[in-house]
């Protein structure tokens, strides 16, 4: 029952139920992680839900906070008329949805503008449409005084460093509770007298907030469900920074608070104060909002159905588009590839990250030679490291974000002079990030630091992090629980790697290729890094497991353990720079590889260049090199380089099906042979781990593009960093804006990105598939709720897809 503007709230005390708190922890749990700026890697924003079906996740958030999950209207058809979408494409996806018609007729229904329902609306919503247009909105405030005391109240010395923080000690309700009711100012921005006596007259526990505003707000379980949830997506961006907290590999958050839930807490009881307030001062706009309110309770299914039935013309055209992408690639994975492209006796084996960025610089090195082979492996190498600098507090993992750090790396010496230079370098680098560092060091510096920014736009060099620069050495000393590893740990998890990877025959130099980024002021700058190494470069990696496999007694225990390495074959470290196709190597190399890494490096480059600037393709090798080098140095550069920018497929196959493909820079490649994996277990890790990866990249990518408002972070021109590294603000306020700027997205015209569910092509038997899915969850739903799709590319190149334990024949639909 609602209470009324006339009762009493002292008049009872309500207590929070556990089936109560069960749905408040619920709704939080509905909430996907968001890495801060110094580890950032890519998310499904939804991922939290994918335990639900695709288009019954997207309705509901439609409904619940007007996201977007699909391109407007106008998009899709001029798709249609440029040729991307094919008719029949269009007609199969329509009969998925029920809908049969002549192609005339669907297309006229198709291009019909159909209405859009209002979403659901929080009572600060409902308030103010009843406030007058020159005072300040309830919403606003509210986003806006709720992120600047979460900036304040999270902001850490560094994230990175395991110190204690005295800050946390009282958590983040009771802490904004005292906050705001010692904020006078308030009452004054929102123009509304005395409207800070209200905060004083909240609870201030936590549970004895809710159960007030559940009795106060009458909510039952059903409403409550829908308003938590919608409260929280109200203020996404830190809801998902704040899930990230607790997320389970997260060793830095403090586990025993529940911040979801604790925002969710600070934002009913904004909303708890609003519908006191009102019922104070204005009990006339409080009556016309109880009507509405109450209504809204009333028709939740009708709220749900609604938005369910706008969203099938869109979702139409979205599978119709997917499907013509799947038809063009079908078509190029059933090619038959020439006999030449097997690599019978390799000079060079590089081992690349799965990485789409690799897929484009690996074709041009393997058509400098017959004698190259390239094969794709997870970017971090299979190491579960975190890195830490030697006679330093910083750790950093290098592995996915799914996965906790076993191991932790460090050198075994190290130049303390050195790293009290790049320490000191650290802190200035900390202050010249901040968000008022534009002001801030002009003003403290003078004209030295003026000097310096000329100095930097007219004559730009390279800006590293001064955390990239304390791995100098080659050495490594691995412990776990502190206790170092023994010869035969190491060659235990040397010889795991080098099962998965499934090289049976070495050449006489293997190189492992980690990636990294080269850019300038950039807040994004880790989004461009490994994400399978935590948004980092891949560096260490692969310095630390070419240190392992180069070890004359790690490689004895691997001989007695059936790997045999010939003793002539050598494995050097290397590093990929995907802003610029530079290909560094940590060991000398003669001048024939040498010389085939440089031509790749142009072949790459003049390839890339089509897409990031049309002038530099006719450039010489030399003059684009240099001109790629430019761009990654110039700090007015929005656009460095796509990223992953346009990925639509993930294939796990040996290379060999692929080699005579130009698969555009769209594929994540990972080397897979049936033949080498009797029971399976590898083919059990690509799809319980990159797989996912791949995925995550997928969707935020995608989901970056369709709603940048929610799930993209705007212009990254206006970006200013907060708490250090937790995050941007696009201006000075507002949400913590996640996910992708629009600089990485679009071109200012056109979308760089085409936003599609990840296929997946699997080279394995059918049972072995069916078997893998069966027995994790995770996958099975992510199958057979059509957030990715799952195709067998078997040996005669025929293609079908599984889906909810069938497999479906894909040739006739093409």
């Amino acid at each position: 029952m609602v209470m009324t503007h006339t009762q009493d709230p002292s008049l009872s005390e309500p207590i929070l139920s556990s089936r109560q708190l069960a749905i408040l922890t619920h709704a939080s749990s509905n909430i996907a992680p968001s890495w801060p700026l110094d580890k950032l890697i890519a998310v499904n924003p939804l991922w939290s839900m994918v335990n639900q079906p695709y288009d019954q996740v997207t309705s509901e958030l439609s409904a619940l906070a007007n996201i977007k999950s699909h391109l407007p209207l106008e998009t899709y058809i001029a798709w249609y008329e440029e040729g991307r979408i094919y008719l029949d494409m269009l007609e199969k996806a329509a009969k998925q949805y029920g809908l049969t018609l002549c192609s005339t007729e669907l297309l006229t229904h198709l291009s019909k503008t159909h209405f859009q329902p209002n979403s659901w609306q929080s009572l600060a919503d409902l308030a103010d449409q009843h406030r007058p247009a020159t005072k300040m909105s309830w919403h606003d405030e509210i986003t806006h005084q709720v992120s600047q005391f979460c900036a304040a109240h999270y902001q850490k010395q560094s994230p990175t460093l395991r110190q204690k923080d005295t800050r946390h000690e009282i958590g983040l309700y009771p802490h904004w509770l005292e906050i705001t009711t010692e904020d006078r100012g308030l009452s004054i921005i929102m123009g509304e007298a005395n409207l800070s006596r209200f905060f004083h007259e909240l609870p201030k526990d936590q549970n004895e907030l809710f159960a007030l505003a559940i009795q106060e707000l009458g909510l039952n379980d059903e409403t409550l469900a829908v308003y938590a949830h919608a409260l929280l997506l109200d203020i996404n961006g830190w809801s998902s920074y704040l899930a990230y907290l607790n997320w389970p590999s997260n060793t830095e958050g403090d586990q025993q608070e529940q911040h979801v839930i604790a925002l969710l807490a600070i934002k009913m009881a904004w909303e708890l104060v609003i519908w006191r307030y009102l019922n104070h001062a204005k009990p006339s706009s409080l009556s016309r909002i109880i009507n509405k309110w109450t209504l809204q309770k009333k028709n939740i299914e009708s709220l749900y159905n609604a938005h369910r039935d706008a969203l099938v013309i869109p979702q139409i055209w979205s599978l119709a588009l997917e499907y013509s992408e799947q038809a063009d690639f079908h078509r190029l994975l059933r090619e038959s590839a020439p006999s030449q492209d097997t690599v019978d006796n390799p000079l060079l084996q590089a081992i690349f990250c799965i990485d789409v960025r690799s897929e484009v610089y690996r074709r041009a090195l393997e058509k400098q030679s017959n004698h190259i082979q390239t094969l794709g492996f997870a970017g971090f190498f299979g190491l579960p490291i975190e890195y830490q600098a030697k006679d330093t507090q910083f750790a950093r993992p290098q592995l996915p974000g799914l996965l906790s750090p076993a191991i932790t790396v460090t050198e075994t010496k190290s130049n303390s002079q050195h790293v009290h230079h790049q320490q000191d370098e650290a802190r200035w680098h900390r202050w010249g990030h901040a968000a008022p560092a534009a002001f801030s060091m002009v003003e403290s510096m003078g004209w030295w630091y003026a000097f310096k920014m000329f100095k930097q736009t007219l004559f730009p060099t390279r800006q590293v992090h001064p955390a990239n620069r304390l791995a100098p050495d080659t050495q490594w000393q691995l412990t776990q629980q502190g206790m170092a590893l023994t010869d035969q740990d190491k060659a235990n998890l040397a010889k795991g790697i080098l099962d998965t990877i499934g090289l049976k025959h070495y050449a006489p130099i293997v190189m492992l290729v980690g990636h990294g980024s080269h850019t300038s002021n950039n807040l994004h700058a880790a989004g461009l890094e490994c994400g399978a190494c935590g948004g980092q470069s891949g560096e260490i990696n692969v310095k630390v497991l070419a240190t392992l496999l180069n070890d004359t007694k790690v490689r004895t225990l691997l001989t007695q353990m059936g790997a045999n390495i010939p003793d002539t074959t050598q494995f050097i470290a290397a590093l990929h720079n995907t802003t610029t196709d530079q290909f560094s190597c940590f060991e000398n190399v003669d001048d024939k590889i040498s010389g085939w890494l440089e031509q790749a490096t142009y072949l790459a480059q003049k390839e890339r260049a089509k897409k990031l600037d049309a002038s530099l393709v006719d450039l010489s090798n030399l003059e684009r090199f240099h001109a790629f080098i430019q761009r990654a140095n110039d700090w007015s550069q929005v656009s460095p380089e796509w990223g992953l920018a346009n990925n639509h497929s993930f294939i796990i196959a040996p290379r060999h099906k692929t080699r005579h493909m130009d698969l555009k820079g769209r594929s994540f490649l990972h080397d897979y042979d049936a033949n080498n994996d009797p029971d399976f277990s590898i083919l059990e890790r690509l799809l319980t781990a990159p797989m996912l990866v791949a995925h995550w990249i997928n969707m935020q990518y995608n989901l970056s593009v369709t709603d940048n408002y929610k799930f993209g972070s705007g212009n990254k021109v206006l970006h200013n960093a907060v708490g250090g590294n937790i995050g941007v603000f696009e201006g000075n306020g507002g949400d913590l804006r996640i996910g992708l700027p629009m600089q990485s997205i679009s071109n200012g015209t056109n979308w760089m990105h085409t936003p599609v569910r990840l296929a997946v092509y699997i080279n394995a038997p059918k049972h072995a598939i069916e078997q893998i899915t069966a027995k994790h969850d995770i996958v099975r739903q992510l199958i057979d709720n059509n957030w990715l799709y799952l195709f067998q590319w078997d040996n005669s190149n025929n293609i079908e897809r599984f889906y909810k334990k069938e497999w479906l024949n894909t040739s006739t639909d093409e």
